[in-house]
C-alpha cells in the first residue's frame, strides 16, 4: 500500500517510520524549510529527535507530489489543521480514502473531528475514520508494542484499514463508534490536565485513582449524551487512552497539569512545552457542549477555570473534594 501522511509532527513522524517497514510511505510537510531540513538530516529534529528516517522514507512540501498514487492519506496535523487539510483532500483527490489521528474538539464550532470532516468533505463519510487509543509517538517510532483503534461510521472500512496497517509492533483493532472513540481520545486530555494537577501537588495515587476513576464516568456521560455507546469507554479508545495520558510521562497534557501544579502561567506553559497540548483548547469546548446539551462535568468545568485563571490549582482540588456526596 502507498501511504501519504499529511503532518510531520512527533505523531506524523512515528506513524511514517512504522508503516514505512511494510508500505511505501511519504511524509509530507507544510514547511519547505523543515522538509528540506528532514532529506538533508534523515532525521525530524525539530518533532522527534533520535529516530532516523529510512531511505525509504520519502520527504516532500508538496501536497499534490506526497498523494500521487497513494492509496491511503493519514492526516496528521494539530487539531486545528483537520478542517483544512480534509478541504484539500476533497479538491485533489476525492475519493482517497483516510484517516485522521488528531484528538480534540474543533475550537470555535466545538464539533467531533469526524464531524468537521463531514462539513467539508460529505462524500468521505463511508471511506474515511479516525485512528486512535493508548500511543506515544516516541515509543511508536521506537517499536515498542501498542494497540489502537481504527473507527468508523462504516465498520467494513475500519475492518479493511485495520487488516492492512496491522503490524507485528502496532496492534489495529476495528470500531464503528466513531463517536465514542473521539469522545474518549479527547476528553481524557482534559483528565490528563486534572490529574497532572493531583500529582504536582502531591495528592498521592489514592487521589489519582478516585480522579481518573470519576473522570472516566464523565467521559462516558458526555459520550453517550453526543449518541456513543457506553462500551466503547471500556476499549483502547476510552480507559486504555485514558490511562496511558494520565500517568504516562510522555503525555503534553499531564505535563501542562504538572506545571500548572507549580503556579507557572499556562502561556508560559505552553511556550516552554513546544508541541501542541489539545487539552487546553479542547476543554473548553467540552465545557461549553456539555452545558448545552445539560451535562454535568465538574472535572471538566474546574479544569477549565484553572486554565483561565479564575482558580489555583489549590482551590480546584479543594471545589472538587467539597462537592455534595452522591450515588456511583
Amino acid at each position: 500500500m502507498r501511504i501519504a501522511v499529511l503532518g510531520a509532527g512527533a505523531w506524523g513522524t512515528a506513524l511514517a517510520l512504522n508503516f514505512a517497514a511494510r508500505h511505501q510511505v511519504v511524509l509530507w510537510t507544510w514547511q519547505t524549510e523543515h522538509a528540506a531540513a528532514m532529506l538533508s538530516t534523515r532525521e525530524n529534529t525539530a518533532f522527534l529527535p533520535g529516530q532516523a528516517l529510512p531511505a525509504a522514507l520519502n520527504v516532500t512540501a508538496n501536497l499534490a507530489t506526497a498523494l500521487q498514487g497513494a492509496d491511503l492519506a493519514l492526516i496528521a496535523t494539530p487539531m486545528a489543521g483537520l478542517r483544512s487539510t480534509a478541504t484539500q483532500l476533497a479538491e485533489l483527490h476525492p475519493a482517497l480514502p483516510f484517516l485522521w489521528v488528531c484528538k480534540g474538539l474543533e475550537a470555535g464550532s466545538g464539533l467531533l473531528p469526524h464531524q468537521a470532516v463531514a462539513a467539508v468533505h460529505p462524500t468521505a463519510r463511508h471511506h474515511c475514520g479516525a485512528l486512535t487509543g493508548p500511543s506515544f509517538a516516541d515509543e511508536v517510532a521506537r517499536g515498542l508494542p501498542a494497540a489502537v483503534t481504527i473507527a468508523s461510521v462504516d465498520a467494513t472500512f475500519a475492518e479493511a484499514m485495520a487488516r492492512a496497517l496491522h503490524g507485528p509492533r502496532l496492534r489495529l483493532y476495528a470500531n464503528d463508534d466513531i463517536v465514542g472513540a473521539e469522545v474518549g481520545g479527547a476528553v481524557k486530555n482534559v483528565m490528563a490536565i486534572a490529574t497532572g494537577i493531583c500529582d504536582g501537588l502531591g495528592l498521592g495515587l489514592n487521589a489519582r485513582a478516585a480522579l481518573m476513576t470519576r473522570g472516566l464516568v464523565e467521559i462516558t456521560r458526555f459520550g453517550v449524551a453526543l449518541g456513543a455507546r457506553p462500551e466503547t469507554f471500556m476499549g483502547l479508545a476510552g480507559m486504555g487512552d485514558l490511562i496511558l495520558t494520565c500517568t504516562g510521562d510522555l503525555s503534553r497534557n499531564r505535563r501542562v497539569g504538572l506545571a500548572l501544579a507549580t503556579g507557572k502561567s499556562l502561556v508560559d506553559i505552553q511556550r516552554d512545552l513546544g508541541h501542541v497540548a489539545e487539552g487546553v483548547p479542547t476543554a473548553r469546548e467540552v465545557a461549553q457542549r456539555a452545558l448545552t446539551m445539560g451535562v454535568d462535568m465538574p472535572i471538566t468545568a474546574t479544569v477549565c477555570d484553572v486554565l483561565d485563571g479564575k482558580l489555583s490549582a489549590h482551590s480546584a482540588v479543594e471545589r472538587l473534594m467539597t462537592r455534595d456526596p452522591k450515588h456511583e
